[in-house]
């Protein structure tokens, strides 16, 4: 059998495939905005033509966006479309640390 060789990831699988930091950390949010709005269309009991007229987007679009196709979205729409969905969206911007090089961007459940 061959051998199979391996390199273990950073954590972050944007970064693994060679995005920058702060696009990682971008892309990052916006698969735990969109996981967050498929759990809450399922918890809801929604089908997605429901979800995506409180939306106020199409239901190829929700679909779309709900595969991973992210490109076409932005953080604000996501956050717009789960308000629409009755969740609350917090931004919280903490304080300037001089010792920092990049901030960062998290989503905490």
């Amino acid at each position: 059998m061959d051998d199979i060789t391996f390199e273990k990831g950073s954590g972050n699988i944007f970064a693994d495939l060679g995005f920058s930091p702060a696009e990682a950390a971008v892309l990052t949010v916006k698969s735990d905005l969109i996981r967050t709005i498929g759990d809450t269309i399922r918890d809801r009991a929604l089908t997605q033509l429901a979800a995506a007229k409180l939306c106020h987007t199409d239901q190829p679009t929700l679909s779309k966006v709900l595969r991973g196709r992210m490109e076409s979205v932005t953080i604000d729409r996501l956050a717009y479309w789960l308000t629409a969905l009755g969740r609350t969206v917090e931004i919280h911007v903490h304080p300037f640390d001089r010792h920092a090089t990049i901030g960062q961007l998290v989503i905490v459940p």
